[in-house]
């Protein structure tokens, strides 16, 4: 059993043929994922297939650093209104993106200090992402870390440095199928030793970050929770742990952060 703390299922690639993902991942071993929030209607949308999915699908709300120009002075309450519903387990994706600056840095700023702020208020964790923006980022969450319920650094890349700031910070890291880049990702390899064992996740990101080595791989070229296992035995390797060991740490690091129930028996979605 594995969890999966961070899937785009409500993007567009998956509109077509959402039920068969979720049975690729149901039989792969992947019992339950959390659906990120990026905006306020991309929100709604993970709220809703949680709603569709009960006890099998959770999500967070947020806004995205690259959405952030956006925020105004109603969207903190909408996404308190929405984190109101239980299926909502994380305040996110919030956090600093200076690599593409989609918005303006002070918009990003501004949007993720009031994301931290929600979450504290809320007692919910934030799920956060970071890129190129290290310093700041990290300025920003050091003010806030106190108040927070817990936070996790989604898709972690970076270098040493950068983690050893975040055990500081007594964060979660999420690892993803970066690490299976030998090209990019070959740094993570040695890094995810340094990650506290009782702070690791493991995520997809799916649509995005197909692993590298995977084979057969799909034609369409989109990564699915189906393939967290895949991650999963490389870290494994990389920790020279067994498979079902790391695998049941991070899946009671995920119930722990998260705050998630033992799953249900998967079952036809609500209509």
């Amino acid at each position: 059993e594995t969890i999966d703390i961070g899937v785009n299922l409500a993007a567009d690639a998956f509109r077509r043929d959402l039920d068969m993902v979720l049975d690729r991942a149901r039989r792969a071993g992947v019992s339950q994922m959390v659906v990120t929030g990026t905006s306020e209607a991309v929100s709604r949308r993970a709220l809703a297939l949680a709603h569709r999915y009960p006890g099998i699908l959770y999500a967070t709300a947020g806004v995205h650093p690259h959405d952030a120009r956006h925020w105004c002075e109603t969207t903190a309450s909408t996404l308190a209104d929405l984190a109101a519903d239980p299926a909502i387990v994380a305040v996110g994706e919030t956090g600093l993106d200076f690599c593409r600056d989609y918005s303006p840095r002070p918009d990003q700023q501004r949007a993720f200090e009031a994301q931290l702020e929600l979450a504290a208020a809320l007692a919910l964790p934030a799920f956060l992402h970071e890129r190129q923006a290290f310093e700041s980022f990290r300025t920003i969450l050091s003010r806030w870390r106190g108040r927070l319920a817990g936070a996790v650094v989604h898709c972690f890349t970076g270098n040493g440095e950068e983690l050893a700031a975040y055990r500081d910070l007594d964060v979660h890291i999420g690892i993803t199928g970066w690490i299976c880049d030998e090209r990019r990702g070959l740094h993570l390899r040695r890094l995810v030793k340094e990650i506290p064992p009782d702070r690791l996740l493991l995520e997809t990101d799916a649509p995005f970050l197909l692993p590298r080595d995977l084979r057969p791989r799909p034609k369409n070229g989109r990564n699915e929770p189906a393939f967290l296992p895949h991650i999963l035995a490389t870290v494994a390797d990389c920790l020279d742990q067994p498979v079902a060991e790391v695998a049941a740490r991070t899946t009671a690091n995920a119930r722990h952060l998260f705050n998630l129930p033992s799953p249900i028996a998967f079952e036809e979605p609500t209509q």
